[in-house]
């Protein structure tokens, strides 16, 4: 499963795709449904939601590092992180869609006003790898896409999401996990099963959790 490379504007349809359909998942939820456990362990959708929405502010963080030469960490520490998914079943449905709407919208808005030569700039992720900016867009794509499907409602699949994304997050992952072979089905599926998520391969060893 190998395509052509990953490009920036790719990985930015990627996450404007990712966003809509996190959105729609959200958008009936009522207080009982978020508070429901998703996909992810010990995770109730609420404590997910905050974490992409928080995950937005962090990279929005980056951006403005790469815009400014400020250097302005994703998270001031790991408590800052945990403090922010914590926070999650502190709000209400509705806060949290306005603060996930909001946070992607600032985002969004921040990656369109960097220039050629900021986009080039590097920074430092939370996992202390120094990368261009011109990666914010995959980091970004991975999470709205994913954590999608780790809500658990039924409303997105891995087959929902774009296949140039899924060759790409099979590549990442397949590369991370150091495999030489992937077992045989379709697309979503192994993109699923390398993600440590739920999926329909027969024969396939468990993997733990990736993101």
């Amino acid at each position: 499963m190998t395509g052509a490379p990953r490009t920036r504007n790719d990985a930015r349809a990627w996450a404007r795709t990712g966003t809509e359909l996190l959105l729609d998942a959200v958008a009936g939820l009522d207080e009982d449904a978020f508070s429901a456990p998703g996909v992810l362990p010990d995770w109730t959708r609420k404590h997910l939601v905050a974490h992409v929405a928080a995950n937005a502010d962090a990279l929005g963080n980056l951006v403005h590092w790469a815009a400014t030469g400020e250097e302005t960490p994703m998270y001031a520490s790991a408590e800052e992180r945990a403090v922010g998914i914590a926070k999650g079943p502190t709000l209400s449905a509705d806060e949290l869609r306005s603060w996930l709407t909001d946070s992607a919208r600032r985002l969004a808005a921040g990656l369109d006003g960097l220039t050629e030569a900021q986009w080039a700039h590097r920074v430092v992720t939370a996992q202390g790898r120094t990368v261009p900016a011109t990666e914010l867009p995959w980091m970004r794509a991975r999470e709205v896409c994913v954590h999608a499907v780790d809500l658990g409602t039924g409303v997105v699949t891995f087959a929902d999401l774009p296949k140039g994304f899924l060759t790409a997050l099979v590549a990442e992952i397949k590369a991370k996990r150091g495999l030489t072979e992937l077992p045989d089905g379709p697309l979503p599926e192994v993109a699923a099963w390398l993600a440590g998520r739920p999926h329909s391969l027969t024969d396939a060893p468990e993997l733990g959790p990736w993101l």
